[in-house]
């Protein structure tokens, strides 16, 4: 997963400009909504999956407490997107990888099996499961293709945006039709 910012009760991640690369998973604490830096991918898709049910706070980290200063700011330095709370974990062997598109405008996910092979679609999925049956317990709602929010006001401005060709066709057809 990329950079995230989130509601306070949303868990988030963080990653550079570096296309397809988190650099850094981060939460916001429930209680003084400060960031906090979460060490792994398996414990940040931990305080994801239950986010509701158990909101993050500083206290769930080691020796950490709300006075603490924060371990991350939420600033321009990186590109920040919010991922959606209750996102189940991915299933064992399988990672959740997102790509950020040239043009910033999305994060695309995918899962990658325990072969290597990268899904985008849940009939990929269960087209794997099916030609592999050690997988057979696995249920497709355990993978989630949910696209992580990109939080425009972190994107670079010399980042690529969406092409104005798109938009010059779209003011081309509304004058065509008037």
């Amino acid at each position: 997963m990329k950079d995230a910012q989130e509601t306070p009760k949303s868990s988030s991640k963080v990653s550079k400009v570096k296309q397809g690369s988190v650099d850094i998973y981060a939460a916001q604490c429930n209680n003084c909504l400060k960031w906090r830096v979460i060490d792994t991918l398996e414990e940040f898709e931990e305080i994801r999956e239950k986010l509701t049910e158990k909101p993050f706070s500083c206290n769930r980290k080691a020796k950490l407490c709300c006075e603490d200063p924060a371990d991350i700011e939420y600033d321009a330095t990186r590109i920040w997107v919010i991922d959606k709370p209750n996102l189940p974990k991915a299933p064992e062997g399988f990672r959740r990888s997102l790509v950020l598109r040239k043009d910033y405008s999305k994060l695309d996910p995918y899962y990658i099996t325990p072969t290597g092979k990268a899904l985008r679609t849940r009939n990929e999925i269960a087209a794997f499961i099916k030609a592999n049956p050690e997988y057979e317990g696995i249920a497709l709602s355990s993978f989630n293709f949910s696209s992580p929010k990109i939080m425009e006001d972190t994107i670079p401005e010399t980042a690529g945006k969406k092409s104005s060709a798109n938009a010059n066709k779209r003011i081309k057809i509304l004058k065509d039709d008037v």
